[in-house]
């Protein structure tokens, strides 16, 4: 029997994640509402540069256990320039929610929408379709992490360090191929690339020999590599070729907002990051405090993530209910931009945040799904 009731830990956090937050909340619950079938229950956490600011912390008391407890969480952004911690970071407990709950699996779908802008010129780029898939626990990240904050930088040096693991990197590269698996059922290219740098590097030869060691229990779905100083250059060359795309943390942390930009820019970024139990999605995008407040800010980003957010709580649940409601959201913005009816002042458009709301609320109240 499938799940239906879901409860969604959101933290709307600083800048314009309070703002862009609101709006996917509306066009959610007007997807629901149209579609049936599921109910979700909002838990509100306080966290964030700001709430840093106003009381030392940056979530509050309970929080991360309260956000454990959670289907899902819900970040709007996090982070404002002008405040840091003591040792000089940005505030960022989402990253600690990261480490704590294992979420591995960052995913960055990278989708071209007829009528939004293209950076390239060739017709082809209309076809771009693509997930990038950044691990998101270790790899160059590791010195970030909460566990490992010991000094390694003097007045003459400074180090970081790079871990893989087998374990990790072998539950990513089954990510990737199971989500290959999916996306092949609506269209998708039924492919995986690893990215890395083996050529050099002994951390990158062992992912790509555990990536090589899992590609065999999925042999329906091809498999490739590319180093990735060539992934970036076929990026720019070729983007609409590609399918799933699996690397370690900081290319993916690269290559995906070099993708993104071939589709519109960040505020087209959504964003998931995955666990064994435990999920999150967020806009890739900062909060950008200069816009704060003023109807300025691009809520798609935002929307798409909460799209993504029902639909893989609703195919994790058995919920078809929940994956429409996704794909009608999604529809909902391929028909916006087809016809005209999305125009985000990011692109050069005349619709701030709240006529962007309105517009993608209307699309979900007419889109048809058939």
């Amino acid at each position: 029997m499938s799940k239906d009731h879901f409860e969604i830990a959101i933290l709307a956090g600083d800048g314009i994640g309070t703002e862009v937050t609101e709006a996917t909340f509306a066009v959610v619950e007007a997807a629901r509402a149209r579609i049936g079938g599921f109910s979700l229950q909002q838990t509100n956490i306080l966290a964030g540069a700001g709430y840093y600011r106003d009381t030392g912390k940056d979530i509050e008391a309970d929080g991360e256990e309260r956000a454990g407890k959670a289907d899902a969480m819900y970040i709007g952004a996090i982070g404002l320039p002008a405040i840091r911690a003591v040792d000089g970071t940005e505030i960022a407990p989402h990253l600690r929610l990261r480490e704590r709950f294992q979420l591995y699996a960052g995913v960055r779908p990278v989708k071209a929408y007829k009528g939004a802008p293209r950076i390239l010129l060739d017709e082809q780029a209309n076809n771009i379709d693509m997930v990038i898939i950044r691990e998101c626990t270790e790899g160059l990240f590791y010195t970030a992490a909460v566990h490992d904050r010991s000094p390694k930088t003097n007045a003459d040096e400074a180090r970081e360090t790079l871990r893989i693991t087998r374990s990790v990197t072998e539950r990513l590269c089954d990510f990737a191929f199971r989500l290959a698996e999916r996306r092949a059922q609506s269209g998708g290219k039924n492919m995986v690339t690893c990215v890395d740098k083996a050529n050099v590097f002994q951390a990158f030869a062992f992912f790509r020999k555990i990536f090589d060691e899992r590609a065999a229990h999925f042999p329906d779905i091809k498999s490739s590599h590319a180093y990735v100083d060539a992934q970036a250059l076929e990026l720019v060359k070729k983007p609409w070729a590609l399918d799933v795309l699996v690397m370690e943390n900081i290319f993916g942390d690269i290559l995906s907002d070099l993708a993104g930009g071939l589709v519109g820019g960040m505020g087209m970024a959504a964003s998931a990051e995955i666990g064994d139990n435990h999920c999150l999605f967020q806009p890739a995008h900062g909060s950008a405090p200069d816009i704060m407040g003023q109807d300025k800010a691009n809520p798609l980003a935002a929307i798409l993530s909460g799209a993504m957010m029902l639909d893989w709580l609703g195919w994790q649940a058995g919920n078809q209910k929940m994956v429409d409601a996704a794909r009608l959201i999604e529809k909902a913005v391929e028909d916006g931009f087809a016809d005209g009816g999305l125009r985000p002042m990011e692109f050069g458009g005349d619709m701030g945040l709240k006529d962007m709301t309105k517009a993608v609320l209307a699309y979900t109240s007419k889109t048809d799904l058939a």
